[in-house]
């Protein structure tokens, strides 16, 4: 069997619905919508407050294997699943991320599905929406402006520009400015600094914490800029900086609705990756969603290990949330190359490898069990998969009490996923969920780390850096202790070497650096080599997007 179409051959045939039709299936009035053109819309936080639900729906969260070349599809298997459980007459909603313009022109390209599981309109959606990553961008560097103009301006709070940590950011891959020296030419007093990525930011983060307008604030306020010569630290608050950025943020901060192909709705909004960030999207969406819906499907950015880690021990944490299970997306031929299998042969039939590589899922399903979640696995279906293939990633996860489905999502959409949607409702609506996070508040927070790389990771110890030492304890004196660890890390192994695929055991995490994000409330620790500035490939996506002569942007996808 081939494939018909590619994905934007079948994004352009698919006839979308006006959005407001869109809203009338999870009850939502016009007048509740604001229109971004005919097909995607930010619903008003008025009505969200107002919002009454005798019970919260059940939410799923969709995960996957450690990402390899070879490709996962956890966004299509999540754009697959809601579609299927709208087929079987359940009112669902699908809760994503917003794609990062990086990754778009980088290497991965587009991120809103893919084949006929995919949410519209797809190149609307990938490159600028309706315009939240460059109000998160623009809060951010005013509150970066706002730093270096207090110093220009006699520096009253009195702060040390060797100790300042807040950095300027820009949604887009640029190696070049990870290390930058600021106020040249008399324009201030001349430091070091440097860019991130915004979805790495903390700005991002509480934009997807935040429970309200007022939430948004006081956590803003709460961002840690840096210290004075006194050592005490300073705060977006001290500068005066959080009622101008939450300004700029008061738009963006309403969830966007769009669809699927199938027209199941969708809330795109937030964005944080899950190697460097907490790889969630807002959680203004998903509570709007879970009062919405009687089933919200969600993901979390890249593997088990990252994103899920993170949507537990922070998310839903700070937030009260009580998912109902995992699902777990997995490939044959991503399991292959994690058994041994290169670029030139994932696609041919090979269970030697295949048989090395369930290592890595296993590892995964018994992560996510840790939590006090049932689990249920996608196997995401390619065109060279063998029936023999399938047969051995089923048995595989029976022998450890877990069902596998085969999911044609991609190829027939809803339909696709049927077997899965069901076995999903059936253990959403059992009760066996018992959730609970990893570690208690009350540990270290170089505890907090250990236990994430002992139990998570599998490895022997971490080695924390003299500097993050250092920084922790003063975290940990000034009251931080009680916080989240946020693991920055490569999202290609369990261990930091993204070389060592499958499920390497006893290695040393080594965590160079931690960076207090008080408003967002976790401390990220940043893992080995990992960069919170991508860059760009030898080859980016950008080389092969244009505009056609219809207007039509084309090599996105």
């Amino acid at each position: 069997m081939t494939y018909p179409l590619s994905d934007i051959k079948i994004a352009r045939q698919t006839k979308l619905k006006p959005i407001e039709d869109i809203g009338t299936k999870i009850g939502l009035p016009a007048s509740a919508l604001y229109h971004y053109g005919p097909y995607k819309a930010k619903l008003g936080l008025d009505y969200i407050a107002g919002l009454k639900s005798p019970a919260d729906g059940k939410l799923i969260l969709v995960t996957a294997i450690s990402p390899t070349p070879a490709g996962e599809g956890k966004t299509t298997t999540t754009i697959g699943l809601g579609d299927a459980l709208a087929q079987l007459n359940k009112k669902t909603l699908i809760c994503l991320r917003e794609p990062s313009l990086g990754p778009c022109f980088g290497m991965k390209g587009g991120a809103t599905g893919g084949g006929y599981a995919q949410v519209a309109p797809m190149d609307e959606i990938n490159l600028h929406f309706t315009g939240d990553f460059h109000a998160i961008t623009s809060a951010n560097n005013l509150l970066s402006a706002m730093l270096d103009n207090h110093i220009y301006w006699g520096n009253a709070l009195g702060l040390d520009p060797s100790k300042i940590s807040w950095r300027r950011v820009m949604d887009m891959n640029d190696r070049a400015l990870r290390n930058i020296v600021v106020a040249l030419d008399g324009n201030g007093l001349v430091r070091e600094d440097g860019f991130d990525i915004t979805v790495a930011s903390e700005v991002m983060a509480i934009f997807c914490l935040a429970r309200s307008l007022k939430d948004l604030e006081e956590r803003l306020g709460r961002i840690v800029v840096g210290q004075n010569f006194t050592k005490a630290s300073v705060d977006a608050k001290n500068l005066k900086a959080a009622p101008a950025m939450a300004a700029l943020l008061r738009d963006a901060i309403q969830p966007n609705l769009v669809q699927t192909l199938e027209h199941t709705p969708a809330f795109v909004h937030g964005g944080p990756f899950a190697n460097i960030a907490h790889g969630c999207n807002s959680l203004i969406a998903t509570d709007t969603a879970l009062k919405l819906a009687d089933y919200v499907v969600t993901e979390a950015g890249f593997g088990a290990d990252l994103g899920a880690e993170k949507f537990f021990n922070i998310k839903c944490r700070q937030a009260g949330l009580m998912p109902a299970l995992a699902v777990i997306v997995a490939t044959a031929r991503a399991l292959k190359m994690h058994g041994g299998a290169t670029k030139e042969n994932y696609t041919h039939e090979d269970l030697n490898a295949l048989d090395a590589g369930l290592v890595n899922l296993l590892q995964h399903i018994e992560n996510v069990q840790k939590f006090g979640l049932p689990v249920v696995v996608a196997i995401n279906h390619f065109i060279s998969d063998s029936e023999a293939e399938t047969k051995a990633i089923q048995e595989a996860c029976k022998k450890v009490g877990v069902n596998a489905h085969l999911c044609r999502h991609w190829e027939e959409g809803g339909k696709g996923a049927l077997n899965l949607a069901q076995d999903v409702i059936a253990l959403a609506d059992s009760g066996k969920a018992s959730f609970k996070p990893l570690y208690p508040n009350d540990l270290s927070l170089a505890d907090k780390i250990r236990t994430v790389a002992r139990e998570i990771y599998r490895a022997k110890d971490v080695d924390i850096s003299a500097t993050a030492q250092k920084k922790i304890k003063q975290y940990e004196a000034e009251g931080f202790g009680a916080l989240p660890v946020c693991m920055a890390k490569t999202q290609y192994s369990f261990s930091a070497n993204p070389e060592l695929r499958g499920a390497p055991e006893g290695h040393i995490i080594p965590v160079r650096d931690v960076r207090l994000s008080a408003g967002a409330g976790f401390v990220v620790a940043l893992c080995g080599d990992i960069m919170t500035m991508p860059g760009l490939p030898r080859e980016p996506a950008a080389n092969r997007i244009y505009v056609d002569d219809h207007g039509r942007i084309e090599g996105l996808f």
